[in-house]
């Protein structure tokens, strides 16, 4: 299975309203609930106004489509993650699954999965 990094800084964190996000931006994640509404974008281009934000994140995504039947693949990918003392922050698309990593613990994250046969790209 083939992993692509992703070149920018990624900022997580949480907003009051909608109107502060950009909408036009590459690499955007919005996660809308009850509770709350949480957004991933790089950090240059996060909201000025934020309820709680964590800056620091560094991330990949799985290649291709992955077909909704395919089971563990998140599973593995965080298992062999965690068994390294690494923690994540997981978003899923129709298409894929990226997975975010504390920019400190990014390249020893990315050598755990070539070591268990993850190609990285």
């Amino acid at each position: 299975m083939e992993l692509k990094k992703l070149d920018q800084e990624l900022t997580v964190c949480k907003v009051a309203s909608v109107e502060e996000i950009n909408l036009n931006l590459d690499i955007l994640f919005v996660g809308k609930t009850d509770e709350e509404i949480s957004v991933v974008c790089p950090t240059e281009s996060a909201p000025s106004v934020t309820v709680e934000r964590e800056d620091g994140w560094r991330g990949f995504r799985i290649q291709g489509q992955l077909d909704f039947s395919l089971i563990g693949i998140l599973s593995k990918l965080s298992g062999i993650l965690a068994d390294n003392g690494i923690g994540i922050f997981a978003v899923s698309t129709y298409n894929t699954d990226y997975v975010l990593v504390k920019e400190e613990n990014f390249e020893r994250a990315l050598e755990a999965l070539k070591s268990a046969g993850y190609k990285v790209v």
